[in-house]
């Protein structure tokens, strides 16, 4: 066997022949195959000079080669040629001589047939406008152009399905639907001073960090205090903390961290320590009417879609205010306007309704929690329950008041009771012995939540709302 002659082409450079660099091609070698010219030829190891050699192998399209600027005087129609650059300069150009890759062309062609061909699950907008052509291509074309989940229908399950954050307090979370605080939404807190508004909101952040979730506390009101946070359970070194200078600053900071998507559930306390900037800089006593209700109503507009993306629950601590020459109804009012009353999905009024003595001793509250507006469950709701100046919420005392109300557990006398199990003589020894026995609390918080029909809350351990596995799809004709 012989080997391949070469012909020299030489040509003068011009900007068809160009390659990406800009120089001009050098002169090319291209090996002409005889019958018997099989074999490559002779390895030569290649100096390094700034020649650009090339290698030739078969190609199945004669518009690909032609793409790769080759000179078409150069390429014969009825084998084309694809020119590809040599990586290594101390290998020697290899020649492809065959001219049909029959067998990479047939896998190649059954992986595209396996492409086009997969079966997958209808969607539901194919179902629910398989009789209206025109509109279904109208929702196609929209989510094409705004992406996917930008229109849907009602009915789909991760609309339902609300997600939420226990507030740490079993007879709260079941007032507010049974999840909790709803994830994606914007909440308000309001009550008068010592109500247990920041407690509640601590108990919420606690509950996402031991989900394995983030939170942020924007303190407005430079009033954190971080050793009781820790006493309830909030884990210092995850929690992120902010401390404002002004309204604008908070707002935008609250903008960021909602725009990450990292962050489960956000703090703001107050919505009345939100100063603006103008107001800031102004003297004491310059009148700045609107101010702050313009702050809360023009980020109320820009944050309610990008809280409900991110599925973060943005918590706004608010007080109270009296408003003058009030005849009849209630005189209370809470500042910042009215946008945010509009674009909270729940108002919570907390308020103290008792004190809690062990003996002349005041240790703890009992608070009032009232749903005030609720767009994820029934509005009006309340629940009650201790606070302890100790420990924050009562979770196990929470357990035994709606136990008995529930007539899971009986109170005989001062004695507590579950079946025929003792739970201790006086609310203070059976709460101790429901925290020295967990597993008995959760068996009694399972009851409670099936007779108030929470069956999807069942197997959740934290009271957020139990998530299930997704079944995998099927095949359809």
């Amino acid at each position: 066997m012989g080997a391949p002659i070469c012909h020299s082409v030489r040509r003068e450079p011009t900007a068809f022949s160009r390659n990406p660099q800009g120089s001009a091609f050098p002169p090319l070698r291209l090996p002409v195959p005889t019958e018997n010219a099989i074999k490559p030829a002779k390895k030569t190891p290649l100096e390094p000079t700034s020649e650009h050699r090339y290698t030739i192998r078969a190609y199945s399209s004669y518009r690909a080669a032609r793409r790769l600027a080759f000179p078409p005087f150069l390429m014969d129609k009825g084998t084309p040629v694809m020119v590809t650059a040599v990586a290594s300069k101390n290998s020697a150009p290899k020649i492809n001589t065959s001219k049909n890759n029959t067998a990479s062309r047939t896998t190649m062609a059954k992986k595209e047939k396996s492409k086009s061909t997969k079966k997958t699950a209808p969607s539901a907008v194919t179902k629910i406008f398989s009789n209206s052509p025109e509109l279904r291509n109208t929702v196609e074309a929209i989510e094409k152009q705004f992406g996917e989940g930008s229109i849907m229908p009602l009915g789909a399950d991760h609309i339902c399905r609300i997600e939420g954050i226990s507030t740490g307090s079993l007879s709260a979370d079941i007032a507010l639907g049974g999840q909790g605080i709803p994830r994606g939404r914007i909440i308000e807190v309001y009550g008068p001073e010592s109500s247990g508004k920041t407690t509640l909101a601590l108990h919420v952040i606690a509950e996402a960090q031991k989900a394995g979730g983030i939170a942020a506390f924007i303190d407005a009101e430079h009033a954190l205090d971080p050793s009781w946070a820790k006493k309830l359970g909030v884990d210092l070194e995850t929690l992120l903390v902010s401390q404002p200078g002004h309204g604008e600053e908070a707002m935008h900071i609250t903008e960021m961290l909602i725009k990450s998507n990292a962050v489960d559930v956000i703090v703001v306390d107050s919505v009345a320590a939100l100063v603006p900037k103008k107001e800031l800089d102004g003297e004491i006593g310059d009148s700045h009417v609107g101010l702050q209700a313009r702050l809360m109503s023009q980020s109320m507009r820009k944050l309610t879609g990008a809280i409900a993306k991110s599925k973060t629950s943005v918590i706004f601590i608010n007080q109270i205010r009296e408003k003058i020459g009030v005849m009849f109804g209630s005189p209370e009012t809470t500042p910042g306007g009215r946008a945010l009353k509009f674009y909270s999905s729940c108002r919570i009024d907390v308020r103290r309704i008792g004190q809690l003595k062990d003996g002349e001793e005041v240790v703890g509250q009992r608070v009032r929690f009232k749903v005030v507006k609720n767009k994820v469950a029934p509005p009006f709701r309340t629940a009650e329950f201790d606070m302890m100046h100790k420990d924050g919420i009562s979770y196990e005392g929470d357990i035994l008041d709606f136990g008995v109300e529930q007539k899971i557990l009986s109170r005989t006398g001062a004695w507590f009771r579950y079946g025929e199990m003792q739970l201790g003589q006086g609310k203070e020894k059976a709460r101790v012995f429901l925290k020295e026995n967990p597993e008995i609390t959760e068996e009694v918080k399972q009851k409670i939540l099936a007779a108030g029909g929470f069956d999807d809350l069942l197997t959740s351990k934290t009271g957020t709302a139990a998530e299930t596995d997704e079944s995998p799809e099927e095949d359809f004709e």
